[in-house]
């Protein structure tokens, strides 16, 4: 058998046997920490936080996203939402346009000064993920994604795979 053979056998378990997988748990919580955390710094100079860096990310990779679908993506309530979006809306960052067929719906767009803050914030992961890329190769980059894709729960994969696709233009 060959090590990487080996190393999978030791990872997947029998049946009927769920050992935690302590290495795997913790190795994610690490990395996510890692990539989360350049962002993070960066943010703090702004007073926003993560929750700003979400929606930041999400209106700017699809711009005139609604509320509500804003909500779905990132499975929060209503009122978690609002402080940020107010927050980040009043500093000037995102700007909320009424829907051209339903005026009460709202429409959530980045300003030129919320568009260079995304690009800033997506430039540090850029720049963390390739140097992984480099460190790994391509292949174990296309088996970490498909790996990472597989964490997402089944029933929600097609919806995700929609998001994360080449960037969408503003109507």
């Amino acid at each position: 058998m060959r090590q990487d053979e080996t190393l999978a056998a030791a990872l997947i378990p029998e049946a009927g046997e769920m050992a935690p997988l302590y290495e795997l748990i913790e190795l994610l919580f690490f990395a996510y920490r890692d990539f989360v955390g350049d962002p993070d710094r960066m943010l703090e100079t702004y007073g926003f936080g993560r929750a700003h860096h979400r929606v930041i990310h999400f209106v700017d990779r699809n711009p005139g996203l609604t509320i509500a679908a804003l909500l779905d993506i990132l499975k929060i309530t209503k009122q978690s939402l609002n402080r940020v979006l107010k927050e980040l809306i009043t500093k000037g960052y995102i700007e909320s346009r009424s829907g051209i067929e339903d005026r009460r719906q709202r429409h959530l767009h980045l300003t030129p000064k919320g568009r260079a803050l995304a690009l800033d914030l997506a430039a540090l992961q850029t720049r963390r993920i390739a140097r992984a890329i480099a460190e790994c190769g391509a292949d174990d980059a296309l088996a970490a994604r498909r790996f990472l894709s597989a964490m997402i729960e089944p029933e929600g994969r097609a919806t995700i795979a929609a998001l994360t696709g080449p960037k969408r233009i503003s109507p």
